[in-house]
């Protein structure tokens, strides 16, 4: 059953979290839970002593959990409630032991969390647990002045901070908090049609942004934010890989290019599978919580909202499986260039405090899987193409160039019959001298100082545009990339493969660059990893620039170079081994 799973999941790290509290009762973090990552205690919501909480709070409330009102851990999570008193600032916000001090966002991701695990320890009503339960709505309590005034960083920070005032609402009636959600919720949902978030961040943030807006359609009775949630989900069908490992090669946050499996979505799934009676969100969950491994964060804790939930467990739900042959553009007929017209009169001058703009927001992904051969197809990034064929992967491929040093990214992507073709271009100028009316008082004075001068009064000169063009075309045995460049002339540039470490890479002529680089001069070099295989074909040497300024390749992987002068047209072509994939007769088309 699935709900067994999930309890056992968080069963499994009850010890291990007990393991890691500080017990000495003179220590200055008595009671908190040391963090993996540096041995330090911390009242954060994903690794900090909330999460532990959260755990334990499940096991203590579950009667088929083999630590049902175990004595000794509902002594070890007073201690901790304890802790978390102590951790707490006079202004009711937390540090959460990074780079965030006094931060009602991360305050309020720790309210959500919280707020449910002190419902499911009030509502099992054991006597040993009252301490710790009293001492958690203190805490809660005291978050309400920080939460009602308090501001964010990031986008999905609104949500968060709604969600958790929802809560905050809902156990101590306050209408100032609903009056906050309010001012938050009038700047609009920043969610595409296709349902892509302004982070792109399908690693962690997407997670974020449903869980907190399917609370805060419920908790503050507004049923219009799951709309976003469900284009969201939806969209996630098409972002997962073979192996259940989702895609992060576009993201716009830190879990860009690293490993996340789609465990992160059972709880939301299932919470919209639930509401809607949607089989291709049960079929989410079900897939998703075969991955599970640890029963989540605080605020994100399946078998908490389980327990507090029961109508989640259903069994015997009509179940879609997630596709596995599909071609899709995302974001495809998004209005972005509308948008991004509009960025110079939104008066902020392209700057934000302690955040950023995210102008990659709503650019178009293509994404084509054929059983267990994925392909990405990017925009708006450093690398344009990905591809996994079984075991075998090519991570990246990347174009820079001297014309402004580093990658060049591609800004459109147009489907053909057979691919796509993706395009960039730069611009680059000199500036002029200022206009003498333009000039200041500190330019007649004896020290004229660069940084006062008004340089957005430079009229630009010889303004060169560099372009680059790309097809991705699919070929009977594989892929086809074709990539040109002609004007200006002789710029130098350089075309990179990026490979994992893991395996073997044979044939080709190949010199050391430098590091992990190497330069493919000609021939045709094979990947292969546990039998699976790409070979591809198109090595070229022009030039021996071992790297291009600001374009810097990631250490631990394998990166081949082919350098190449403007004007060229370079074609490269991979051949895919014949064991991964389904045969192309066989394949299923989706969009």
């Amino acid at each position: 059953m699935m709900v067994n799973r999930v309890f056992e999941v968080n069963d499994s790290w009850v010890r291990e979290g007990m393991d890691r509290q500080i017990l000495e009762e003179t220590h200055r973090w008595h009671g908190g839970v040391r963090t993996m990552e540096n041995g330090l205690p911390s009242p954060n919501h994903n690794t900090g002593t909330p999460t532990a909480m959260a755990i334990w709070a499940a096991a203590l409330c579950n009667p088929a959990s083999a630590y049902y009102r175990d004595k000794e851990l509902a002594h070890r999570f007073a201690l901790s409630a304890r802790y978390m008193l102590a951790a707490q600032h006079g202004d009711g916000t937390i540090s959460p032991g990074w780079t965030n001090f006094h931060s009602p966002p991360d305050t309020a991701f720790v309210v959500v969390g919280y707020a449910q695990a002190a419902q499911l320890i009030l509502a099992d009503g054991w006597a040993e647990l009252k301490g710790a339960a009293a001492d958690m709505l203190l805490f809660l309590e005291r978050t309400l002045p920080a939460l009602i005034t308090g501001g964010c960083h990031t986008p999905n920070h609104r949500w968060v901070i709604c969600a958790a005032l929802g809560f905050l609402n809902e156990l101590f009636d306050s209408p100032d908090a609903l009056n906050r959600t309010k001012e938050w919720l009038a700047e609009g949902m920043d969610a595409t049609l296709d349902g892509e978030w302004t982070e792109r961040s399908n690693g962690i943030y997407n997670v974020v942004s449903d869980v907190m807006l399917i609370h805060a359609a419920r908790l503050l009775k507004r049923p219009e934010l799951l709309v976003p949630v469900r284009a969201n989900l939806k969209m996630m069908t098409y972002l997962v890989h073979p192996d259940g490992e989702i895609v992060t090669e576009y993201s716009g946050r830190q879990d860009y290019g690293h490993s996340f499996d789609m465990s992160g979505y059972f709880l939301p799934s299932l919470m919209m599978a639930s509401l809607d009676r949607n089989p291709v969100f049960q079929g989410m969950a079900e897939q998703s919580l075969s991955l599970l491994k640890h029963p989540g964060g605080a605020p994100t804790n399946a078998a908490v909202r389980l327990l507090l939930d029961p109508g989640l467990m259903h069994e015997g739900a009509e179940t879609t499986p997630m596709p596995e042959h599909y071609r899709v553009v995302l974001n495809g007929e998004f209005p972005r260039e509308r948008y991004l017209s509009g960025f110079a009169g939104a008066g902020h001058h392209g700057v934000i405090r302690y955040s950023r703009m995210h102008t990659d927001f709503g650019a178009p992904v293509a994404r084509i899987r054929e059983g267990r051969t994925s392909v990405t197809v990017s925009t708006e990034m450093s690398s344009f193409f990905s591809l996994r064929h079984g075991a075998a992967r090519l991570l990246g491929v990347q174009f820079a160039s001297y014309f402004d040093p580093g990658f060049v990214k591609m800004s459109r992507l147009t489907t053909l019959e057979q691919g796509y073709r993706l395009s960039g271009e730069q611009e680059k100028g000199y500036n002029g001298p200022v206009p003498e009316a333009a000039l200041p008082q500190s330019a007649k004075e004896g020290v004229s100082p660069w940084y006062l001068l008004p340089h957005q009064s430079r009229p630009q000169t010889h303004v060169q545009r560099h372009k680059v063009e790309v097809e991705v075309v699919e070929a009977s045995d594989g892929w086809k990339l074709v990539i040109s460049s002609t004007e200006p002339e002789e710029v130098v540039s350089q075309i990179s493969l990026i490979f994992p470490a893991a395996g073997s890479l044979s044939g080709g002529a190949l010199a050391p660059a430098e590091g992990d680089v190497q330069f493919w001069m000609e021939g045709n070099i094979r990947y292969e990893m546990d039998g699976d295989w790409l070979e591809i074909s198109g090595g070229g040497l022009q030039h021996t620039a071992t790297g291009i300024r600001e374009a810097a390749y990631p250490p631990g992987f394998r990166t081949l170079l082919l350098n190449v002068v403007t004007p060229f047209v370079k074609e490269i072509h991979i051949k895919l081994s014949p064991a991964a994939g389904l045969d192309r007769t066989e394949r299923g088309e989706s969009s």
